[in-house]
């Protein structure tokens, strides 16, 4: 079963196009990463202070899919590029760095 997610977090002022910059050339292994823990469909969206994105996971285990992609060489270094561009939200939830969104509407 796909499961569907959307996410919310801010962009630090003056950042985002640092941000889009890093995201037109993702550094080697990121987005294979991205693929081996079955992420599909992901996008990411821009609003002014916000950044969306939006996923779909069609993999067995998600926390582990998860864990994985964290232990990965690749992703910490790209992580720890672009992470110091964003502003976890003041009310995410406990362990959440992009904030989980409640799905209320979908149509296929």
């Amino acid at each position: 079963m796909t499961r569907r997610f959307g996410q919310v977090i801010r962009i630090n002022p003056g950042d985002l196009e640092q941000y889009k910059k890093y995201h037109k050339n993702p550094f080697p292994g990121v987005n294979e990463m991205i693929k081996k823990c079955h992420l599909k469909n992901y996008s990411i969206f821009s609003k002014g202070d916000y950044l969306f994105t939006y996923f779909e996971y069609d993999g067995e285990d998600y926390d582990a899919d998860m864990a994985k992609m964290a232990e990965d060489p690749a992703t910490q270094n790209w992580w720890n590029h672009v992470k110091p561009l964003m502003q976890p939200l003041e009310d995410r939830k406990e362990g959440e760095f992009w904030s989980d969104m409640e799905e209320i509407y979908h149509l296929d």
